[in-house]
């Protein structure tokens, strides 16, 4: 027995979404980005996946740090497990390392020649995309950047429509003097300017903020100035649905409005909630990405997308790589979700299920 099972209508339109491949392969290859980033650090990472030490395994990837006295090293900070390898190597005893697939992390300065400067790929050095302004790997700052901006979207977006959804379905469903008052005040609040309020919380922001906390904090200002868009539709569309007889059936036995909205308008009402989704994602990689290139956006030395685009602006003629994988990340993450955006718009069209007579 099945514990959930979509109705009829809605298997209709997953199976159209399933047709339009173009679509479904960049949901698949975008949510297969996605699970394989949350285990990121096992991809690249300067910490070793496994380490084999006189009969011992060691897991340092997810584990407190090891200090190089535990492997047999003269010093008591955390031990540099690439060069580990290349001494168990040397020895060629029964100890090995087992390294990610780029042994460098996103945080880390790899200056070959001791001087900070951007080099070349190097498929020698592990350095696939070479490194940036000040020796960092590009590949995996690149990749934690794209999983950043992705979990970034996704809060922004699970955010907005909170808040949309809520007001929107408000306004609809009582309309009057309720709905009149909230969309002057909704009108107002749309008209004070996103960048400059953002310039004036991050320039008062203490240094003394973690960086999660910094990120928490230009999540919340990004959604207080994102939502008024999205009442507008469910608006709309709430009074659409209001005037439909199950909703009169419904206030005649008695249910409650917060029954009527949740078990009978929102259903009803999928529909542009779902076509909404993608198109909020790319707004939302884009807004961040663009705060990031002019300085307020992510903390230093957050992995970002936009950081890239900068330090390439910037030795476009001297390191013209980096630019070139910051812009080629941004294009494929993009188009990937724009794809999918319009799947999922003429997957979930009504026009394709109806029947007129």
């Amino acid at each position: 027995m099945k514990l959930f099972r979509f109705n009829p209508q809605t298997q209709k339109k997953l199976r159209r979404f399933r047709e339009i491949k173009r679509g479904y392969y960049s949901f698949l290859i975008l949510m297969t980005f996605l699970v394989l980033s949350l285990f990121g650090e096992m991809l690249i990472n300067n910490r070793a996946l496994i380490v084999s030490y006189d009969g011992e395994l060691f897991f340092p990837t997810y584990s407190d740090f090891h200090a190089g006295t535990d492997f047999g090293l003269d010093y008591p900070y955390e031990v540099n497990y690439r060069e580990l390898a290349e001494k168990f190597e040397q020895e060629q005893s029964d100890n090995w390392v087992l390294m990610p697939l780029v042994p460098y992390s996103p945080y880390e300065n790899d200056a070959s020649t001791g001087i900070f400067r951007p080099e070349p790929p190097d498929a020698s050095k592990n350095h696939y995309l070479g490194t940036d302004t000040t020796s960092r790997d590009i590949l995996g700052r690149l990749f934690f950047g794209t999983r950043i901006a992705l979990l970034f979207a996704l809060g922004f977006m699970a955010s907005v429509y909170f808040i949309g959804v809520a007001v929107g379905c408000a306004m609809g469903y009582f309309g009057g003097v309720f709905d009149i008052v909230t969309q002057r005040l909704i009108e107002i609040w749309s008209n004070i300017p996103f960048l400059y309020m953002v310039i004036i919380v991050f320039s008062i922001i203490p240094d003394t903020f973690t960086v999660a906390m910094r990120i928490l904090i230009l999540l919340s200002v990004m959604v207080l100035f994102s939502w008024t868009s999205m009442t507008y539709y469910m608006r709309t569309e709430t009074y659409k649905e209001k005037v439909r007889d199950y909703v009169a059936a419904a206030v005649l036995i008695g249910a409650s409005n917060t029954r009527i909205v949740f078990k009978h308008i929102l259903p009803n009402v999928l529909a542009t909630l779902v076509t909404f989704m993608p198109f909020t994602i790319v707004s939302a990689i884009s807004a961040i990405t663009a705060l990031d290139f002019l300085g307020f956006g992510l903390p230093p030395p957050t992995p970002s997308l936009g950081e890239l685009l900068k330090q390439g602006t910037q030795t476009l003629r001297t390191a013209p790589w980096i630019v070139m994988s910051a812009f080629g990340t941004l294009v494929v993450l993009l188009t990937l979700v724009t794809f999918i955006g319009e799947a999922i718009r003429e997957s979930f069209d009504p026009k394709k299920f109806t029947v007129y007579k």
